[in-house]
C-alpha cells in the first residue's frame, strides 16, 4: 500500500470510494473500505475525510484545558512548596513551555493520517496490541472526568448554599455522606454528570462549538475577579512570600524545579492524546500556532490571573484560598457569586469533555469496534468516573501532587515509547491503510498483532518510574515520575529496535 501523505492530505482517495462500491457488490459491508478489518475499524475510528480544524480550534481547545477549576487550583497548590508567587509564575512558564514542545511531537502522527490516538498508537504496539496503551490512556481520562466533574460540581454547592442557608445541614458529610461525600454535593456531581453527557452525546461538533465559547468566556470572569480581588486588596497589600517554607538562593532551584515537573504532569493525560485533536486540522502549521497561542501566550496570562487572585486572598480573607469557587463564595455580591461559579462551572464542563471524555471514548471503542462506538466508550467512562470516588482523589496538596505523581508514572513511558518509535525508528512517516489491516503483509503487523518490544519497553519503565512514587526511600524521585517513565520508555524501546 502507498504511504500516506503526500496526495491525500487526510481524505480517502477516489479508488477508496471504488474499492467500497466493490466490497458492496460482493456483500461486505458498505461502510468498510477494502482491506480493513473490522476488528479494527469502525466510523469513529476511521481517518477523517475533512481535516478542517484552524489555529483557533486549538487555542480554544487549550483555554477550555487551561481555564478549569483543576487547573486554578494545581497552581495554586504549587504555593504549598514553599514557592514564592514570582516563584510559582516562572515554574508555570517553563513547565508550559515544555508541554507547548512535547505537544508537538505527539501531534504529527495524527495529524499526519486522520486518525485518533489509539489508530496512531498501532503503528508502535501492533494492530492489537495498541489496546494496551488505549486501555491505560482510558483508565487514566476515567479518574480525571470524575476529578473534574467533582470540582465542576462544587461550584454550583457553592451558589446553592449561598443562597439557600437551610440546606447547609445536607452539605454535612458526617450526618449526610456516602463514601466521602455530602448528600448535596451527590446532587451537584451528578447534576454535573448529566450535563456533560448530554453535551457529548451531540457529538464532536458541538463539543468544538462549546470549547470555543467558554474558554473565552471564563478569561471575562478571571480578570473581573483579578481585578475585584486587587480593588479589595490594593496593590501594596499584595505580598509575594505566600509558601509556609522560604528558600534562599541556590536552594530554591530544586523546588522549582519540582513544580515544572509538576506543570507537566498535569498536562500530561491530554497531551499523551492529543493526536485525538490534532487530527481535525488541516495543516500541522495550524497544529503549532494553536499550540502556541494556548499554551506559552494563554497560560502566561492565565499564570498571572491566578497568582494575583491567589495572593489577593491573603489581605482580603485572611487565609490564603487557592480554589477559585472558594474565592468567588466569599464575593458579597450575589449577581458576582451566580455569574462566577457558573462560569468556571461551564469551563471545566468544556475541558472535561474534550480531555477525558473525548479520550476514553476513542480508547474504548479501538478494543473492540464492532461492539463499542464512539459514544458508548464515552459513557463508559462517564459511569466508571462515579466508583472511583474522586473527591478523595483532589482533596487538598499533597493529595493532588500525589495523584498527578501515580498518573504520570504510567503516561510518560508511553509518550516515550511512541515517540521513540515515529521519530527515531519510523522517521516520521506512516501508512495509513495499514493501520486498519490485520494482514500480515501490512506494516504494522507484528507476531500475533503485537509489538513485544514496544510492551517490553513500556512495562519496566513504568514500573520503575511507579517505583519513584511509592518507594518510601525513593520519594526525591516522585515527582518526576512522568520524565523518568518518559526517558525510560525512549531508552528502553531504542535498545531493543537496535537490537
Amino acid at each position: 500500500m502507498a504511504q500516506f501523505g503526500a496526495a491525500q492530505d487526510g481524505a480517502y482517495s477516489i479508488n477508496d470510494a471504488v474499492n467500497g462500491a466493490a466490497g458492496d457488490a460482493r456483500g461486505g459491508s458498505p461502510s468498510l473500505p477494502a482491506g480493513f478489518s473490522e476488528r479494527l475499524y469502525n466510523e469513529d475510528l476511521a481517518p477523517l475525510a475533512d481535516q478542517s480544524w484552524g489555529a483557533y480550534n486549538i487555542f480554544a481547545f487549550w483555554m477550555s484545558d487551561v481555564h478549569s477549576v483543576g487547573g486554578y487550583v494545581f497552581a495554586g497548590s504549587l504555593f504549598a512548596l514553599g514557592l514564592t508567587s514570582w516563584q510559582v509564575l516562572i515554574a508555570l512558564l517553563i513547565g508550559i513551555g515544555l508541554v507547548n514542545a512535547f505537544c508537538n511531537l505527539i501531534a504529527r502522527p495524527s495529524q499526519q493520517v486522520g486518525v485518533p490516538y489509539p489508530v496512531a498508537c498501532r503503528a508502535t504496539f501492533g494492530v492489537l496490541g495498541a489496546n494496551v496503551p488505549a486501555v491505560i490512556r482510558g483508565l487514566i481520562a476515567v479518574a480525571w472526568y470524575g476529578i473534574q466533574t467533582y470540582l465542576a460540581s462544587s461550584a454550583l454547592v457553592i451558589v446553592v448554599l449561598k443562597f439557600f442557608p437551610q440546606l447547609l445541614p445536607y452539605a454535612d458529610v458526617h450526618r449526610y455522606g456516602f463514601v466521602g461525600l455530602s448528600a448535596i454535593g451527590w446532587a451537584g456531581f451528578m447534576l454535573l454528570w448529566v450535563l456533560q453527557a448530554l453535551v457529548f452525546w451531540h457529538g464532536m461538533e458541538t463539543i468544538k462549538k462549546f470549547i470555543d465559547f467558554a474558554g473565552p468566556a471564563v478569561y471575562v470572569v478571571m480578570f473581573i475577579l483579578a481585578g475585584y480581588m486587587i480593588w479589595r486588596a490594593g496593590w501594596r497589600n499584595i505580598g509575594i512570600n505566600l509558601g509556609g517554607v522560604k528558600y534562599h538562593g541556590a536552594e530554591v532551584i530544586p523546588v522549582m524545579i519540582t513544580a515544572v515537573s509538576l506543570v507537566v504532569s498535569y498536562f500530561s493525560g491530554p497531551m499523551l492524546n492529543f493526536g485525538d485533536f490534532s487530527r481535525y486540522c488541516k495543516s500541522f502549521r495550524s497544529v503549532k500556532r494553536g499550540n502556541f497561542w494556548g499554551l506559552p501566550v494563554n497560560f502566561l496570562a492565565f499564570s498571572l490571573v491566578t497568582v494575583i487572585t491567589t495572593a489577593a486572598t491573603l489581605p482580603v480573607f485572611g487565609q490564603l484560598i487557592t480554589d477559585p469557587v472558594e474565592t468567588v463564595g466569599r464575593v458579597d455580591q450575589p449577581t458576582a457569586v451566580i455569574l462566577g461559579a457558573l462560569t468556571f462551572t461551564i469551563a471545566t464542563i468544556g475541558i472535561n469533555i474534550v480531555a477525558n471524555f473525548v479520550s476514553p471514548a476513542f480508547d474504548f471503542s479501538n478494543v473492540a469496534p464492532r461492539l463499542i462506538s464512539w459514544r458508548m466508550g464515552g459513557m463508559l467512562a462517564a459511569v466508571a468516573s462515579i466508583f472511583i470516588t474522586p473527591w478523595n482523589l483532589f482533596n487538598n496538596p499533597a493529595v493532588i501532587h500525589y495523584t498527578l505523581d501515580v498518573l504520570g508514572a504510567f503516561i510518560g513511558p508511553l509518550y516515550g515509547v511512541i515517540v521513540a518509535d515515529f521519530y527515531l525508528i519510523k522517521r516520521g512517516k506512516l501508512v495509513r491503510d495499514d493501520l486498519y489491516t490485520l494482514s500480515e503483509k501490512g506494516a504494522y503487523w507484528y507476531t500475533g498483532g503485537v509489538n513485544r518490544r514496544a510492551l517490553l519497553a513500556l512495562f519496566p519503565a513504568a514500573i520503575i518510574a511507579t517505583l519513584c512514587v511509592m518507594v518510601p526511600g525513593w520519594q526525591a524521585a516522585a515527582n518526576f515520575s512522568w520524565f523518568i517513565g518518559a526517558a525510560l520508555g525512549l531508552v528502553f524501546y531504542r535498545l531493543l529496535v537496535k537490537a
